[in-house]
């Protein structure tokens, strides 16, 4: 999937055309571009990692916890050290993101950190076959994890949480009965749809979205953890009181450490910005500042939101509701409870729409390093956003909707994510020593992703000791890029016709979608 495209003009050289524009791209040297922008200020940032994390769970099921910690007071306790480690990883990926400050998140860091570490296996080796093996590896390793997210990951978590927002919106119109299936799938494509054509439009647009519906998400929340402490003040939180905190706690060292599991899988999404760093206004600066922002207001959130619940409701209340949140709102709300079904349903709206943004950058750099089509690498003249990554985002995850079986594929990959964690970990260690003189203007502890990987070890090893099967169907799904990754990388002297049809593709791509490869004049 080399570099390939013919420009817009069919004659192999990009021409200044009426629609490049004089643009700030943060270099200050006035160069005519078709570049992306730094138009992510530090509120995006914040707005991205909070409302990516706080998607559906915390108002519709945040039971994995108390189910496996037994009490009030252990998994309030747990729901914090989650959040800490959280923290501690976000740290790691703000040391990876302001040296390697590319957009890709942990894909680009793997790629960078072990795309030349085999090259003295390569040296060894007289056979020039396998020296290209080697020299290849470290990219394999990197296209696996980029295939993973776009293969399973990004559709299906962008599908599931459109699903749950239809479902939600929806609730009011059919308030003693399910609402039809076909409507709500409709729905969640609509939902897809419309933030796709948002985010293919404008940047500043996507943010904004981001910006309002996070605001939004954290006021519900908000609204719940004011009514509960007005409970604690009336003296009727009954399960909080230190006699009854910690009733049940379990003693089954497994079984906390599943609730650790869920709690750190309820934390998902930290990582996103890291995603958009090349479009983060001084990421050098804003990158960490955001992620310390953003996990402690989370943190915070997701803490005092249980300690809200448990003021109403009992374990055994709060493990039997389809909805937590919904049940806290009809005891405490009365008339005004419906204002829970629609918190939860924006929340959804702006949790797909931060995926949707970060998914869309993801894709567009993976074909920037070539390991995606080119045409996936390309922006819009104009609104300067990765519209055929967009779109291929949009459209898988709308493929995925039509199946009944995306819930069980997120099961299968679900371990997969501290996995990358893990490896990107990894790398970051190794690039400690094996570049010391890497610009780090952010450098954390060695302590911290020591730390850290031992965390994303445990998840790993604990996934297949739990579910073995769904993982070992998970690791083939994701192994089974590995013959794209040799046909599409690998190969490079490919057929005429094969690289005709893939020029022509480009072109037409091109020509409808008003798409250019990023370029700078002057």
């Amino acid at each position: 999937m080399t570099n390939m495209a013919p420009d817009i003009h069919g004659n192999g050289a990009t021409e200044k055309t009426p629609s490049l524009e004089k643009m700030d791209v943060g270099d200050g040297d006035g160069e005519e571009s078709v570049k992306m922008k730094k138009r992510v200020t530090l509120m995006n940032g914040v707005a991205i990692i909070v409302g990516t994390i706080i998607g559906s769970g915390i108002f519709v099921s945040p039971v994995g916890v108390i189910a496996n910690c037994g009490s009030v007071g252990l998994s309030v306790i747990v729901w914090a050290i989650c959040g800490v480690v959280t923290v501690i990883g976000a740290l790691c990926f703000a040391e990876l993101g302001t040296s390697i400050p590319k957009s890709g998140g942990d894909y680009i860091y793997v790629l960078e950190a072990f795309g030349d570490a085999f090259e003295g296996c390569a040296g060894r080796c007289s056979s020039a076959g396998m020296q290209k093996f080697w020299r290849h590896f470290g990219k394999l390793l990197a296209f696996l994890c980029l295939w993973i997210n776009l293969l399973i990951i990004r559709p299906t978590t962008q599908s599931i949480v459109a699903l749950t927002f239809a479902n939600y919106i929806v609730k009011p119109f059919f308030p003693t009965c399910d609402a039809p299936d076909s409507a709500i799938r409709l729905l969640a494509v609509l939902c897809l749809v419309t933030l796709t054509f948002i985010n293919c439009a404008s940047v500043r647009a996507a943010t904004r979205v981001q910006d309002i519906f996070t605001v939004a998400k954290v006021l519900a929340l908000i609204l719940i953890i004011i009514c509960g402490f007005v409970q604690i003040g009336k003296g009727e939180a009954e399960y909080l009181r230190p006699d009854k905190a910690f009733e049940g706690t379990t003693s089954d060292v497994g079984s906390i450490a599943v609730g650790f599991y869920s709690g750190l899988f309820a934390y998902g999404g930290w990582n996103y910005l890291n995603f958009v760093t090349e479009e983060l206004q001084n990421p050098f600066v804003n990158l960490p500042r955001a992620i310390i922002i953003g996990l402690s207001l989370v943190t915070g959130v997701y803490v005092l939101s249980n300690i809200a619940y448990f003021t109403v409701l009992s374990p055994a209340q709060m493990l039997a509701a389809p909805a937590v949140a919904v049940a806290f709102g009809d005891q405490l709300l009365g008339v005004m409870s419906w204002i829970i079904p629609v918190a939860v349903a924006l929340s959804c709206f702006g949790g797909v729409n931060g995926s949707l943004f970060t998914s869309g950058r993801l894709f567009f750099v993976g074909a920037r390093e070539g390991h995606l089509p080119d045409v996936m690498a390309m922006i819009h003249t104009r609104s300067l956003s990765p519209v055929p990554a967009l779109i291929f985002t949009c459209t898988l995850s709308v493929i995925m909707l039509v199946s009944d079986d995306i819930f069980v594929l997120i099961n299968y990959v679900s371990y997969i994510w501290y996995l990358w964690f893990g490896i990107a970990t990894v790398g970051m260690i190794m690039l400690r020593y094996r570049r010391p003189d890497m610009p780090r203007p952010y450098k954390v502890p060695l302590a911290l992703p020591i730390i850290f990987l031992l965390v994303c070890i445990f998840l790993v090893v604990f996934s297949f000791v739990q579910i073995p099967y769904e993982c070992l169907f998970g690791t083939i799904i994701m192994l089974s890029g590995i013959p794209f990754y040799f046909v599409g990388v690998y190969w490079e002297n490919k057929p005429k016709f094969l690289t005709n049809f893939l020029e022509s593709f480009t072109y037409y791509c091109q020509m409808t979608l008003s798409v250019v490869p990023q370029h700078t004049y002057g």
